[in-house]
């Protein structure tokens, strides 16, 4: 393996599927097995999921709603999502911890770094719920942060592309897919990685981001392996 720690940020609309809404429970499992893939060569796996496929806190805002009390329930929202990709990871027989920024006693455990990182040192899978605990924060900064608070190698992001392009793919067929990039030139190109402040976050602290297909079988065993899937971001 190139990395001996990764923290893997999945959004939460991948987990739909095909759906419009939800959780996808055949696309669960299916990251479960490609994470259980890669956690069987030895690699220490962090994960932080998003929460748009079930509430998203900006879009709430938009229409009427405060965003400090959006921000929450988005939240909220992640939690759940990490409760399903734990209940998948588990039934894999793989051993999982859930921490979370903000206290839920019942479910899971709070976040503490020491702990976070004796439980990757363990072997287990740790995931991260809830983003940073404070509103108007997404997801993305949460796991530029943990990722940089664990010490992991490399964050990365799993979506429904297979990279960087110059324009949105999906709308532009002239679109350019990029290899590798500098952060400078993603500032410089305007390019869509993650918000600023997760983005500015990894660049200040030499954190590389790797924006792959997560969908595609295979392709997070062969990120962590060092093949040059998707789009490596560096200084």
């Amino acid at each position: 393996m190139k990395y001996k720690r990764i923290l893997l940020k999945l959004s939460g609309e991948s987990l739909m599927g095909d759906k419009q809404y939800g959780i996808d429970n055949e696309r669960v499992r299916q990251y479960a097995k490609e994470i259980k893939t890669v956690h069987d060569q030895g690699l220490e796996i962090a994960i932080v999921i998003g929460g748009g496929n079930i509430f998203r806190g900006l879009s709430a805002e938009k229409s009427g709603m405060d965003r400090a009390q959006a921000d929450y329930m988005g939240m909220l929202a992640t939690v759940i999502n990490s409760m399903a990709l734990q209940d998948a990871l588990e039934k894999v027989g793989i051993k999982t911890r859930l921490l979370t920024a903000i206290k839920m006693e019942q479910i899971c455990e709070p976040f503490i770094r020491r702990r976070a990182v004796r439980h990757l040192e363990k072997g287990r899978i740790v995931i991260f719920g809830a983003g940073t605990g404070n509103p108007y924060f997404t997801t993305d900064s949460a796991a530029a942060l943990r990722a940089i608070e664990i010490k992991a190698d490399v964050v990365l992001k799993g979506t429904r592309v297979d990279g960087i392009y110059s324009a949105d793919p999906e709308k532009d067929a002239n679109a350019v897919r990029y290899t590798n990039l500098s952060f400078k030139e993603v500032y410089s190109k305007s390019l869509n990685v993650m918000d600023m402040t997760a983005f500015t976050l990894c660049e200040e602290n030499e954190l590389p981001i790797i924006v792959f297909d997560m969908n595609k079988p295979g392709n997070l065993l062969k990120v962590t392996d060092g093949e040059e899937i998707g789009t490596l971001v560096t200084g």
